[in-house]
């Protein structure tokens, strides 16, 4: 199929690539809202990750019995609260508010003018002592007003109200000479956010591609080789913005989905690219040498037919290995559809899509690309004349079969190395923190950050606990308990007075909220939550909140992972043996993964949960690692680490299917791919590091993982562990039960 595929597009390459250019142009089109539809930025959510569980579903009930639209905040600071000026622009400012037909109340720590909330002070002429008034910052510096909206308002109208409000209390800063204030509230955080995502994806395009570039460049020796993956690459990206503005109308998407899914696809598509470039050259190659050998004068250009045949024998041989690697990895990314959370399935579903886009694209789109090039893809360009020996073809020996020989003396000692350098890095894995950081995604120079930790750290009683405990029970029966036996929890600082929302149609609710020593994330706010769970009132209870969203969520993970890893396990073993037809060899790709893996999530807690070179990669440290980070970098990983075991293996199996004993086959296949594994790492290191240089903490997290993951596993496993562990099994590496040699003679993929 992939030799016809191949002779197709040698025959009409045109058609591919004018198809190619209406597909790519209506992506970005869609995507960006040029074709009349909603931009896809427009259409990404931001929050914290849930499973079905106790936690999901009190706060499904706080949001069905809730009597507000969103609030918008002022943190007035650097004032003094009793000052006259401050006092007279604040209540100005809510009464204003106040009397819009959008706003439902206006909460402020002066005197409640008609028609808005806020506590009364002491003295009409005083402001409230800071130690007696939630509004006013414990260090009494700072005062806070929220405005909230008023429930149910259409789209239009809750963002008008929220501009209104947001430009009023903008002022009052501007009345108060030597203050600041920042205005914010969950919906500009949320626009913040994706705002963010979109930034970073432009700052990790314009470094991704260009490094790329200059890498391959340097890889093939001319421009115009480099080129064609590059291009495949940026159909890639719409491809992959297409699906997403897709999956965004089937289910919410989580603004990182975007940055996280299309940095996968552009780093598949470069590598595939690379692959079948560098193929086809070496088929062009032969030609040359076989038609010199033949008489021919070496500067005889090679006919149609033998053009045809070399891209036919690509696709053949490097498009099998293609198909192998992007099975492969929607296998990985298919693991993460078995995991009950919301976002991870959506993750998984468009990951999936994307490496459908990359597989397309370098099986059509690339063969044509390389048709239109014909052999100029190995005449001699201004690099190589510059730079000679640069960009050639890989020759039989060379520095990766060296390599591989000096593995072979030591295969022992080399493994016992590697193997103890990887399970040391991975240590630090075992102390690993999971947070949902909410506002800390935001760079500290963020302003809406700046807000939400400045109300937290300074607004105690007004910020919101980490722990909400929700009962339909009536307040009647609820405040003697959370006064009797919540308060007397051991870690619990402080518990709320108890309250009611919700009316006769949504029904009531009560609503206590508990706020533990510590941080939500802390293991204190754990045991507090742990310790309300075990509580039995008589009443059933709902424990929801940011402490009870980690947990859970955590505890959704651990259960469903079981099925997901053995999933990705058989179906990755399955696929290995019908390449190979060896048991040994799936086995041992499966077990060099996981250690692989394992450093590289010892790197993040050592980074980001410990923040070492927090300064050199420009982030504050959340305390712990963000809770996708693992099973993404786990899936991705895995995928992208069995993307370059596809590459070698196919190569050593190759030689091996030629009749090359065990250690001449592994030293062959490592020469033969070894350049285009490192480069293609070495790009893809790249891809991800430049999204590294992005402000979200949660995509500077994914991309510094999967840069170690795939930086360690071209280097210490693909160049080290291979060889050593293939060399240690001998001939034992294509062993098979009979059974299975029998499946495989009958259903195994081979060239062709």
């Amino acid at each position: 199929m992939l030799r016809s595929l191949g002779g197709l597009a040698a025959r009409h390459p045109r058609w591919f690539v004018v198809g190619w250019l209406a597909l790519v142009g209506a992506g970005f089109a869609a995507a960006l809202g040029g074709a009349g539809g909603q931009p896809l930025f427009d259409r990404l959510h931001s929050g914290a990750p849930r499973v079905p569980s106790d936690s999901a579903t009190g706060q499904d009930l706080l949001d069905r019995t809730s009597r507000t639209g969103p609030s918008v905040m002022l943190l007035l600071d650097r004032v003094d609260p009793a000052s006259p000026a401050v006092r007279t622009a604040v209540t100005a400012a809510a009464a204003d508010l106040a009397r819009s037909p959008l706003v439902l109340t206006v909460r402020q720590p002066y005197a409640a003018p008609p028609g808005t909330a806020g506590p009364a002070p002491a003295s009409p002429a005083a402001a409230p002592p800071a130690t007696a008034n939630p509004l006013v910052s414990a260090d009494g510096h700072a005062v806070l007003v929220i405005a909230l909206l008023k429930p149910d308002l259409s789209a239009d109208r809750q963002q008008s109200g929220e501009a209104t409000i947001t430009t009023r209390l903008e002022r009052v800063a501007a009345q108060v000479p030597g203050s600041r204030g920042l205005v914010g509230g969950v919906d500009s955080l949320v626009g913040r956010i994706t705002s963010q995502v979109k930034t970073d994806l432009g700052t990790g395009e314009s470094i991704a591609l260009p490094a790329s570039l200059l890498v391959m460049i340097l890889v093939f020796g001319g421009l115009l080789a480099a080129g064609l993956p590059i291009v495949g690459a940026v159909a890639s990206i719409a491809g992959a913005l297409a699906c997403l503005l897709g999956f965004s109308y089937a289910i919410e998407l989580e603004a990182s989905v975007v940055n996280v899914v299309t940095v996968l696809s552009l780093g598949l598509c470069i590598d595939y690219g690379l692959l079948l470039v560098s193929r086809y050259r070496e088929e062009l190659r032969r030609l040359h040498a076989a038609d010199v050998a033949r008489g021919l004068a070496p500067d005889t250009p090679p006919g149609p037919q033998a053009l045809q045949g070399a891209l036919e024998h690509t696709l053949a041989t490097a498009g099998r290995t293609v198909m192998f690697s992007g099975i492969t990895v929607a296998v990985s990314c298919c693991g993460l559809l078995l995991f009950a959370s919301d976002t991870l399935q959506a993750i998984g579903a468009a990951a999936v899509s994307v490496v459908v886009v990359a597989l397309l694209v370098a099986l059509t789109l690339v063969p044509a690309l390389l048709a239109l090039a014909g052999d100029r893809l190995i005449r001699p360009g201004l690099v190589r004349r510059l730079l000679p020996g640069v960009g050639d073809v890989a020759p039989v020996h060379g520095t990766f079969s060296r390599l591989a020989r000096g593995v072979q003396r030591r295969p022992a000692l080399v493994l016992v190395g590697v193997l103890a350098v990887l399970v040391l890095a991975g240590v630090p894995s075992l102390r690993m923190q999971l947070v949902n950081s909410g506002t800390a995604l935001l760079p500290v120079s963020d302003s809406q950050r700046q807000l939400f930790d400045g109300v937290d750290a300074r607004f105690p009683a007004a910020a919101e606990a980490p722990l909400l405990v929700v009962t339909t029970a009536p307040v009647s029966e609820v405040q003697p308990w959370a006064s009797r036996e919540l308060a007397a929890l051991p870690g619990v600082r402080a518990v709320d007075p108890v309250q009611e929302q919700g009316d006769a149609t949504t029904g009531t609710v009560s609503v206590v909220a508990v706020r533990p020593e510590g941080t939500a994330e802390s293991s204190t706010a754990q045991d507090v939550l742990r310790r309300i769970r075990a509580l039995h009132p008589g009443f059933r209870t709902y424990v929801t909140g940011q402490t009870p969203y980690v947990v859970d969520f955590v505890d959704g993970i651990r259960a469903r992972a079981p099925y997901a890893v053995g999933l990705i396990v058989l179906a990755t073993f399955v696929l290995l043996f019908l390449m190979t037809g060896s048991v040994l060899v799936p086995l041992k790709a499966l077990l060099m993964n996981v250690v692989s893996l394992g450093a590289a999530l010892g790197m993040m807690v050592l980074v980001f949960q410990d923040g070492h070179l927090s300064g050199l990669l420009g982030f504050t440290s959340a305390g712990g690692i963000e809770t996708m980070l693992p099973p993404l970098t786990l899936a991705f990983g895995f995928g992208l680490a069995m993307d370059y075991e596809v590459f070698l293996l196919s190569r050593i199996k190759e030689f091996h299917d030629r009749g090359e004993d065990n250690d001449a086959s592994v030293v062959r296949g490592l020469q033969a791919s070894g350049r285009i594994i490192t480069s293609a790492a070495l790009i893809v290191v790249l891809v991800f590091g430049g999204f590294v240089a992005g402000q979200l903490l949660l995509i500077k997290e994914m991309g510094v993982a999967l840069a170690v993951a795939v930086a360690v596993d071209a280097t210490l496993v693909r160049m080290l562990l291979v060889p050593a562990t293939m060399t240690l099994l001998g001939e034992w590496n294509w062993w098979a039960p009979k059974r299975l040699r029998a499946v495989h003679e009958r259903f195994g993929l081979r060239e062709g």
